[in-house]
């Protein structure tokens, strides 16, 4: 959802983005509201409650923070600074209404200048096409560790010790209802009359093994295709937690590459006990504890029966010929070939040809504004030369990968500012040290989506389970979705990728330029002046996500 504030003239505006679980605020203020401009101060109300003020991290150089125990000050006293600003702190189904104000000299006191007063809805949790759900995914983050200093010591007793045998509150603070989101879909199959049909990579965490088992003990029609290979560990693993299906309700997929789907087709009986598709889960999580609560995912949703029965009929597929790969690689290629003008393109992988890359190299390319993105794994050439654009063009581009590449650092040109993931090591004023509590490897985001063009009104989204990848196309099971022109979906994810993005990217350039403190805030307006460099990347992000 989004709306736009405006004086009467026009030179002063607020344009707001309400995702699932946050609020972005775009500023823009003519030149002559610049001058001694001090920065922005806003307040929120949420569902008709009181009004307050969003902190800000950081003050003028000489004023102590007014709330020590969080490190931050009301931003009457400290405005932020930036012509974009997003309140993370909201949940879904709230209506948020801010009011920007702004703030001018003296910074001992700054006073507070015209307002602007925007109001938006932050989606319910279950709109009615598309239902998103993003983690936390920062257990290595600075909030975590201040929010759970008890954890560590637990922890430090037994460091292999399951997340689901942690506290409830740090276990349901990283997973943010995302675990919730996929148990509450299995539970709607509430017995006969109903079917569940399971494609899965990763079948390990107990909660999710618990739910389909306790579908299967109601009644529910249950099948389930796993991932399979012989002499692989993850093999051994699905098969014992699938040790309560019955042998005729599971079926292994067996590839010599992997399985990487991780879907679930929900659907009701007819009279001839055939399936009707209502709905079906799929995105990027893996049904593992390193997948719902560590690293950067989503659960997307989608209860259009047109999608859910594409993702049936390609089960179908598989559940009759399991160790076929070559006849669904066919299949996929023939059946499901890449379509530039439909609205929802549902789509499969392995197939012939990659064909899937060259389409999403094609939205990338066609990008008229930004670019925001994330990704897990290596990417070949050509996915990277489209992500990153050529030197110089109009483009916003904001991105993150989970590992060091070319999508890695500051580029020199107005292409973008990128970011790999980080921890920082060491105290930063003060700051806890950050560090992976028990997690399995180091990968921090697992997410892989693309939003195309998302401040206008013509967005394109792409997310799945597919990494963008020559393998990914041509030998593993995969799907994913791409879907165009829908502004609430875009929104969505929008905000969850610009989220990943500035958490990540404030942690590489703090490791990288080994920060030990941070600047104060300038008590001049000499803070916009790359704001209104023409044709520079900040100037850009400003009319840009303001709307002009």
């Amino acid at each position: 959802m989004r709306a736009l504030a405006t004086t009467a003239g026009d030179d002063f505006r607020v344009k707001a983005y309400a995702g699932t679980n946050g609020v972005l605020l775009a500023m823009d203020v003519a030149p002559a509201r610049r001058k001694d401009l001090l920065g922005f101060a806003i307040e929120r109300r949420v569902d008709g409650g009181r009004w307050s003020w969003l902190l800000n991290s950081l003050t003028f150089a000489g004023q102590p923070h007014t709330i020590p125990e969080w490190a931050a000050t009301p931003s009457k006293l400290a405005p932020f600074q930036k012509f974009r600003w997003a309140d993370y702190s909201v949940e879904p189904g709230r209506r948020c209404r801010y009011r920007v104000h702004l703030a001018y000299p003296p910074a001992a006191a700054p006073r507070l200048a015209d307002k602007l007063e925007v109001d938006v809805v932050t989606d319910d949790g279950h709109p009615a096409d598309h239902d998103v759900i993003f983690n936390r995914a920062v257990a290595a983050s600075q909030s975590f560790g201040r929010k759970f200093p008890d954890l560590d010591e637990l922890l430090s007793h037994d460091p292999h010790l399951p997340v689901e045998q942690w506290p409830d509150e740090p276990r349901n603070w990283l997973q943010h209802g995302l675990l919730d989101r996929v148990l509450g879909f299995i539970e709607r199959a509430s017995g006969p009359g109903w079917a569940l049909d399971i494609a899965i990579y990763e079948y390990e965490l107990a909660s999710i093994v618990d739910a389909v088992n306790a579908a299967h003990r109601r009644g529910a029609d249950v099948r389930v295709l796993y991932h399979a290979k012989v002499g692989d560990e993850q093999t051994t693993i699905n098969e014992e937690n699938l040790s309560e299906i019955p042998v005729a309700s599971k079926r292994a997929r067996v590839t010599s590459k992997i399985f990487h789907d991780k879907f679930i087709v929900l659907s009701k009986l007819d009279n001839q006990q055939a399936r009707v598709p209502q709905a079906v889960l799929c995105g990027s999580t893996n049904f593992t504890e390193n997948g719902v609560y560590r690293q950067a995912n989503v659960v997307h949703i989608a209860s259009d029966r047109s999608i859910a029965a594409r993702y049936l009929e390609l089960f179908a597929l598989l559940w009759g010929a399991p160790a076929d790969v070559r006849a669904a690689r066919k299949w996929i290629t023939h059946n499901d070939p890449m379509d530039p003008q439909e609205a929802t393109f549902v789509g499969f992988s392995p197939r012939t040809g990659e064909g899937d890359l060259a389409a999403f190299i094609d939205v990338i390319d066609n990008a008229k504004r930004d670019v925001l993105f994330a990704t897990a794994f290596r990417l070949p050439d050509r996915i990277m030369d489209a992500l990153l654009g050529k030197a110089n063009d109009a483009v916003l581009r904001y991105g993150i990968q989970n590992s060091a590449s070319r999508i890695t650092g500051y580029h020199a040109d107005r292409t973008a500012e990128f970011a790999a993931t980080a921890l920082l090591s060491s105290g930063l004023e003060g700051w806890v040290k950050e560090g992976l509590r028990g997690q399995r490897g180091n990968l921090l985001v697992h997410l892989k989506a693309i939003v195309v063009d998302f401040t206008t009104d013509s967005p394109t989204i792409i997310s799945g389970s597919h990494n963008f990848s020559v393998p990914a196309s041509n030998g593993n099971d995969e799907n994913y979705l791409i879907v165009r022109g829908d502004v609430d979906l875009a929104d969505r994810y929008g905000l969850e990728l610009l989220r990943f993005y500035e958490h990540y990217r404030f942690r590489y350039f703090a490791k990288l330029l080994r920060l030990q403190q941070v600047q104060p805030l300038s008590a001049d307006a000499s803070w916009t002046k790359p704001y209104f460099q023409a044709g520079s990347l900040k100037e850009l992000s400003r009319r840009r996500f303001a709307g002009r």
